[in-house]
């Protein structure tokens, strides 16, 4: 910013100095709710109830991911209070795949959903009924489908090719294949992150071409059971989601015409999204549920009295209860800025580096998870140990003054982690995860 020049004094006279305000007191920062929430005992932040050093210790290396189980079960508990019996509550496992965390989750949830064969065979190995498993996504292989058909899972079928597939992959093992019509919607839903129906779409089948395949699928023998509308990701407004129930309820009501067999299965997709930013604000769960629970009464029962309905959660359910916890390795100085720079990076934690859909790059919470007591605050920008400026995972804020072997949280890491991330860039070692 160029500094604005004086008013000239008149030639001969002798300008005043120009007076000096007092400075004000710097303020002190407000923490995100995410790092006021944090369990503290004495310097260190507690995880799952272990302190961190102890946690980092018993670990054996940096980085790591860990998880709070008791917060996983804590959330699930919550989402099912505010639900009510009416509808069931599946989870969405690509938003964390971790092999312990699907297994905890399987017994707390009514239905586990996945994206792949790889998450499919993670899912059936917790021993979950096949019938509690569904299996979405564009570009299935056929490789994947005959699998999928085989463990008798439910496929929601993203295209006519995919449909022509699984009812090919049936004749041949001798298999009634189960499937859903994954439905692109005619609309959008404003306020979610990451937009995923309305307009052109990868994903589902444009609800206009839907009859023609419910048509097709009513004569090959395939068991039909539904639908699955999935809008949006991450939307932190009750009232824009609950709108969007009720359109989607709408147009379930409208294509369930035209299936050959009575539906059972709705799936109104989630998309809630959880406050990773410092003006974010919780999704009301209770108008969530309230709203659900007048969709299925005034809308969807009177018109599909068999069919269950379910909203698949992943972010909402398990994003809050992840920290990643990276060690700062150097301390340095450059023209002012003072970085740290640890071993962990945007290679397991892409999004907290602004590098997964943010349009404008803005700071995850983060913490020094063994400097709690600290008041010697002191800006800071976090970045990792990879040869690019992209691995950057805080920018300028403000710290505990932190040394080398201290230990750097990123919070909100419960989701869309270590697997949205690139892991195998300059080959550095993949991080750990632990459940705790």
């Amino acid at each position: 910013m160029t500094a604005q020049p004086l008013a000239e004094a008149p030639v001969g006279a002798t300008a005043p100095a120009p007076a000096s305000p007092a400075a004000p007191a710097p303020a002190t920062p407000t923490p995100h709710p995410a790092v006021a929430a944090m369990p503290v005992s004495g310097d260190e932040i507690l995880v799952g109830g272990v302190p961190l050093e102890r946690l980092a210790a018993r670990v054996g290396s940096t980085p790591f991911f860990a998880y709070d189980r008791q917060r996983i079960t804590d959330r699930v508990r919550e989402v099912k209070a505010a639900l009510g019996d009416a509808v069931r509550l599946g989870y969405a496992v690509k938003a964390n795949p971790m092999p312990a965390v699907v297994q905890h989750l399987s017994g707390l949830v009514d239905a586990l959903d996945v994206a792949s064969a790889h998450e499919m065979h993670t899912a059936l190995d917790t021993g979950t009924d096949p019938g509690r498993i569904s299996f979405a996504g564009p570009g299935k292989t056929p490789a994947e489908i005959r699998s999928a058909v085989a463990a008798g899972v439910l496929i929601e079928l993203e295209s006519y090719t995919e449909a022509r597939r699984v009812v090919a992959a049936g004749e041949a093992l001798g298999v009634v294949p189960r499937v859903a019509i994954r439905v692109n919607p005619d609309f959008a839903v404003r306020g979610s992150g990451m937009r995923m129906s309305g307009g052109p779409q990868q994903f589902g089948v444009d609800a206009e071409q839907v009859p023609d395949l419910l048509s097709y699928l009513g004569t090959t023998g395939a068991d039909v059971t539904g639908f699955h509308i999935f809008a949006g990701s991450q939307n932190l407004d009750a009232e824009l989601i609950a709108g969007a129930q009720r359109a989607t309820a709408d147009l379930v009501v409208a294509l369930a015409e035209h299936a050959p067999a009575p539906v059972r299965y709705v799936n109104l997709g989630g998309g809630l999204g959880i406050p990773y930013f410092p003006k974010d604000r919780p999704v009301d769960l209770a108008r969530v549920g309230e709203s659900l629970a007048a969709v299925v009464a005034d809308q969807i029962a009177p018109a599909l009295p068999e069919a269950d309905v379910h909203i698949e959660l992943g972010r909402y359910l398990v994003g809050e209860a992840g920290s990643y916890v990276t060690r700062v390795i150097d301390r340095k100085v450059s023209r002012g800025r003072t970085y740290l720079v640890v071993d962990g990076g945007m290679h397991h934690q892409l999004a907290a580096s602004g590098n997964l859909g943010q349009v404008i790059r803005r700071n995850y919470p983060v913490l020094v998870g063994n400097r709690m007591a600290s008041s010697d605050v002191e800006q800071a920008t976090v970045v990792g140990c990879l040869c690019t400026p992209l691995d950057l995972l805080a920018d300028d804020v403000p710290l505990p003054r932190a040394e080398p072997d201290d230990l750097v949280v990123v919070l909100q890491a419960g989701a869309y982690g270590l697997t949205a991330s690139p892991t195998a860039f300059l080959g550095h070692p993949a991080p750990a995860e632990v459940l705790v």
